[in-house]
């Protein structure tokens, strides 16, 4: 009930936005620059109409008026033109003495039509296998309209397909085109240079930094003699960008002057690092998580390879840190990352403190251009505190426990929204397993399981408003409450599950107020994003969230958090702000909250 105020203001808004667009586009542009007589169907209107174009105002006299006709027939027998009408009648004409009014009246005439289209080549020619398949790009059929776009475009298939058969200096050379007024037909006549076949040989890199050449070598999809194909010279250059250490990435075939004696050309890959160091510091302040300090020093392209190493600290109320990680993109297999990482970590939590050694080792390997899967294991060895509750006695207890933990980690994502910061329609996929085994004061094996959706629809053209949601299932299978370290178990609350409560508050509580950690989690989001202006963005939402004690989801425990916020969008993405209010506002909880980041919520 609390939200459908907002969707109602914000459907008026939407109307309001798209009538004070309409009329900003008719005072820009209020009348045709002259009017199309004639009987003609509506699309081939509609194309006149939009070649003609429109003024800010009507003629001031007829002279004008005379002039914008001539104009305007010029421009509608272009289009016929290139539409197929070779034989059409126009007349151009001005109507009125006071108030004047440019005019062409049209009759079309006949649309003439495709006929056969030829293909000639200068020598050499391709091969008889490549020049049939080429051949087949043209898609011109005859009978079809004499359209002047669709044999442009076809000229530019057939170039097109000879570069991916390995024809990499194909090109046009000038075409005729005969329209034959006797027989209304239009027949494309190419003349296409396919030069000679390309083959590949070894890489050649151009850098001043550290790069390996014979590390690029190996990110090659290709082997030395085989045909080139431009969609392997971009894929080299998509996994060399993918590493973030280079400034500007350059993969090239060679000039034919470069050829080897065997015939090969070899591919330039031109390399421009970034800084080689960066040091970062940042400190955040949250009424929830209290202060936060930050600074890693990263360096970037070590061992010759593109590797990354990060190092630092982080000292934070709830959370700090030191240590550093590795991260070595393109490990043994393009497209695989291999991260190390070792880290001191202190955690302060209302649930739990812990003091702990961790060390972990993922591969991550890329699919396609935004999904992947990660495996890898971590080890962690250290001391918890933690407040627990017993469901025996029925009574809080808090019990100190040095732990060894050791976690098989396997995760899977895939992407199919359209942009990483801001999308506005697609999905993305999200689940991961974790096996763990716990050793120490306690010995104890269980499955940690989570998945997430998350889906943008667009309701409005441009995506002017978006609506976005969000769904997350946790479960913990073969643990006990107090068996599972508290780290392991579900908490919810805050800006990245439910907004409106602090972190960890939705979780169901102690007599003391401390949040008790659970064995299933529900978290679910809906988000209406409607655009104001160029740079500004409205938000409404509905978060909704639910902890535990069994294997499954406990929806009898549901927290509800509603809000508004605002998006400001630059260039690499919007900086949003957004401020909410607990539903089932519980002793502890906060009047409001407010969340301030980069990038979308989810």
């Amino acid at each position: 009930m609390t939200s459908r105020p907002k969707l109602l203001l914000a459907g008026h808004l939407i109307g309001g936005l798209a009538l004070w667009a309409a009329c900003g586009h008719a005072a820009l542009a209020d009348v045709p620059k002259a009017q199309i007589r004639g009987e003609i169907d509506a699309e081939l209107r509609r194309q006149l109409e939009q070649a003609v174009g429109r003024a800010d105002a009507a003629p001031a006299n007829r002279f004008e008026a005379r002039r914008r006709a001539r104009s305007a027939m010029e421009a509608a027998q272009a289009l016929l033109r290139s539409e197929g009408y070779y034989q059409p009648t126009l007349q151009d004409d001005v109507e009125g003495e006071d108030t004047p009014v440019a005019v062409v009246a049209v009759t079309p005439g006949r649309r003439f039509v495709l006929g056969e289209t030829t293909v000639t080549w200068v020598a050499p020619a391709p091969d008889a296998v490549t020049e049939q398949v080429v051949t087949k790009d043209l898609a011109l059929t005859p009978g079809e309209p004499g359209r002047a776009a669709d044999v442009l475009a076809a000229e530019g298939r057939i170039v097109a397909s000879l570069s991916r058969e390995g024809y990499a200096d194909a090109k046009a050379e000038p075409r005729r085109v005969v329209v034959d007024h006797a027989s209304f037909t239009v027949q494309p006549n190419f003349n296409i240079a396919s030069g000679a076949l390309v083959r590949l040989d070894g890489i050649q890199v151009r850098t001043r930094g550290s790069t390996n050449p014979d590390w690029v070598a190996g990110l090659a999809p290709w082997k030395a003699g085989d045909r080139y194909d431009p969609e392997d010279v971009a894929e080299l250059e998509r996994r060399l960008l993918d590493t973030g250490v280079y400034d500007g990435v350059n993969v090239s075939l060679a000039a034919p002057d470069q050829m080897t004696p065997e015939g090969l050309r070899p591919v330039v890959v031109g390399l421009s690092d970034r800084a080689r160091s960066l040091l970062e510091a940042g400190a955040t302040y949250s009424t929830a998580e209290g202060v936060g300090v930050d600074v890693f020093q990263t360096r970037f392209n070590r061992f010759g390879r593109a590797a990354t190493v990060k190092y630092g600290g982080r000292y934070a109320s709830i959370d700090s840190r030191l240590g550093g990680e590795v991260s070595l993109p393109h490990w043994r297999k393009p497209g695989r990352t291999l991260r190390l990482s070792s880290y001191l970590v202190n955690e302060q939590t209302d649930a739990y403190d812990r003091s702990a050694v961790s060390l972990n080792a993922d591969l991550s390997q890329r699919i396609g251009k935004t999904s992947f899967f990660t495996y890898g294991l971590g080890v962690d060895a250290g001391q918890y505190t933690e407040n627990r509750f017993d469901p025996i006695t029925q009574a809080p207890i808090t019990f100190d426990r040095d732990l060894a933990i050791v976690t098989g980690r396997a995760a899977a994502f895939m992407d199919r929204s359209n942009d990483p910061l801001d999308p506005t329609r697609g999905y993305r996929l999200y689940v991961s397993a974790q096996p763990t085994a716990v050793a120490g004061e306690d010995t104890v094996l269980f499955l940690k399981t989570e998945g997430q959706a998350t889906a943008y629809l667009p309701l409005q053209d441009g995506a002017k408003t978006v609506l976005a949601g969000r769904a997350r299932l946790g479960s913990i299978i073969g643990g006990e409450e107090l068996t599972v370290p508290s780290d392991r178990l579900f908490y919810s609350g805050g800006g990245g599950s439910v907004r409106g409560y602090s972190y960890q508050s939705i979780n169901p509580r102690l007599p003391d107020n401390t949040p008790r950690g659970g064995l299933s989690l529900f978290e679910t989001s809906l988000e209406v994003r409607h655009d104001i202006g160029a740079k500004f963005q409205a938000v409404a939402f509905l978060d909704a969230g639910a902890v535990g004690f069994q294997e499954t989801p406990n929806f009898n425990n549901m927290r509800y958090g509603a809000g508004v916020g605002v998006r400001y969008k630059l260039p690499f993405g919007p900086v949003r702000a957004d401020i909410a209010i607990p539903l089932d506002k519980r002793e502890g909880d906060s009047n409001f909250q407010l969340y301030i980041s980069i990038g979308q919520a989810f």
